[in-house]
């Protein structure tokens, strides 16, 4: 007598498309029915369209869902409108019944979401800058189907190596990214945006542009990804990392992108290990097997930065940086002086933070160049971090009780390269932060023209 249990939940077939292809979703529920709206998130959602009334089928999860995806069929499938601006594209599927015949009757409704991203079209648009979103750290923290590529949230605490796009994703953009989106399009700035795969797999996109964004949480990066960006650098594209983990664990793709390999600590099992490409080994970028830090791209490193205001560091901690460099172009219009503070309203520094190895000349900090730093690295802000132990003293070297910071600066070599080097740059927008305010206008409006 008892009725089964009301769910509803599915996927995007594409992480990344465009106008004019077809997108599916694959949803497996227990209702009869469903339905399925999609809405842009920019400076509003926008609710885009709205299906009603889709036939339900129940599908079974695959053992190996985590790692090899669930492999549904589609049950709606939409061709892209040319009207579809770029952007990230929420997916609501919303279900209802009545219940069970007997007991348990009454009204049930369920509800979840999946997301696709819509990059610019291949006849290119009007914008200068592009965002691309972090999407590959979406799927490194996903557990559905029991499993990520971390042990504190998966099922056993047992640490996977592969992660599918191909399951019902869990999401990370209103974390950190839809705040700096409703920021940016509420101010008039015009965005193009694109998937982490998509600089991997259609690089052609970069030349379009003047100005690329990273915000937030950008943790895992192949190195197509990374090549392609260099060389967008080099020919002299600005980049804006407002973000912090940047760039930390080389990935590589899978399945023409619908997965993602990374052994991470347990990098001595990685197959590569033992061959001529043990470059691409999937660890730490700054790890001396691969001896890329992800500092030549960012000008800063998870290596010598760590937490601020998490995992127990600097719990006390004001999440605000401390101001070296004032005249920069960077702190114009802000009335920032040296040793003047500012974020702290909004922790501005947090969670996750990237730094460089600086010595000290007259009470200014510059880059050593040691730890792959551009040696014109100009440290503007600081901000105390460390590693907590659990995190960092598996890499054998790895110093012990290391104080790093979060390191805001810049560097140029062709194009322009500004880091904030903190994930939560981003709250100070959402707090509506004047001085973060003015700083983001400085660089979109000076690296984005």
């Amino acid at each position: 007598m008892e009725p089964p249990s009301l769910f509803v939940e599915g996927y995007a077939g594409l992480v990344s498309c465009e106008a004019g292809e077809t997108q599916t979703f694959h949803v497996s529920t227990t209702a009869a029915t469903f339905d399925l709206e999609i809405a842009r998130i920019g400076a509003q959602r926008t609710v885009v369209t709205n299906l009603h009334g889709i036939a339900g089928t129940r599908f079974p999860v695959p053992e190996l869902a985590s790692s090899q995806g669930c492999r549904w069929p589609a049950v709606v499938s939409l061709q892209v409108p040319d009207s579809w601006r770029s952007g990230y594209y929420q997916v609501l599927l919303k279900a209802s019944d009545n219940g069970g015949p007997y007991v348990h009757r009454g009204r049930r409704t369920a509800e979840s979401e999946c997301f696709f991203i819509l990059r610019p079209p291949a006849s290119g648009s009007q914008a200068r800058i592009l965002l691309e979103l972090s999407s590959n750290t979406y799927n490194a923290y996903n557990t559905w189907g029991g499993f990520s590529l971390y042990s504190f949230n998966a099922l056993g605490r047992v640490q996977g190596h592969r992660v599918s796009f191909q399951r019902p994703p869990a999401s990370q953009f209103g974390s950190w990214e839809r705040p700096f989106v409703e920021w940016a399009e509420g101010a008039g700035y015009t965005l193009d945006y694109c998937a982490n795969e998509d600089l991997e797999f259609h690089p052609e996109l970069l030349a379009r542009y003047r100005l690329v964004l990273s915000v937030g949480h950008d943790e895992y990066w192949s190195a197509p990804m990374r090549d392609h960006l260099e060389e967008f650098i080099s020919r002299g594209g600005n980049v804006a990392f407002f973000s912090g983990n940047t760039c930390c664990w080389q990935v590589r793709s899978e399945e023409k992108g619908a997965a993602l390999t990374c052994w991470k600590q347990a990098y001595t099992f990685d197959p590569l290990l033992a061959t001529p490409d043990h470059r691409l080994l999937s660890t730490l970028w700054s790890h001396h097997e691969v001896a890329r830090p992800e500092n030549q791209l960012t000008g800063v490193g998870f290596l010598w930065g760590g937490y601020h205001l998490s995992h127990g560091q600097f719990m006390d901690g004001k999440g605000a940086y401390t101001v070296h460099r004032p005249a920069h172009w960077i702190f114009e219009g802000t009335g920032l002086g040296t040793g003047t503070e500012f974020g702290a309203k909004d922790t501005i520094v947090g969670y996750e933070c990237d730094g460089c190895e600086m010595t000290w000349q007259e009470g200014l900090p510059f880059p050593t160049g040691k730890d792959g730093t551009p040696t014109n690295f100009v440290v503007l802000a600081t901000c105390p971090a460390k590693w907590h132990p659990d995190d960092s003293y598996w890499y054998d070297r790895f110093p012990q009780g290391r104080v790093g910071a979060s390191v805001l600066g810049t560097y140029t070599r062709g194009g322009t390269v500004f880091t904030c080097g903190s994930t939560d740059w981003a709250h100070g927008l959402r707090g509506k932060d004047p001085v973060v305010d003015r700083i983001t206008r400085n660089i979109l409006d000076r690296l984005g023209r």
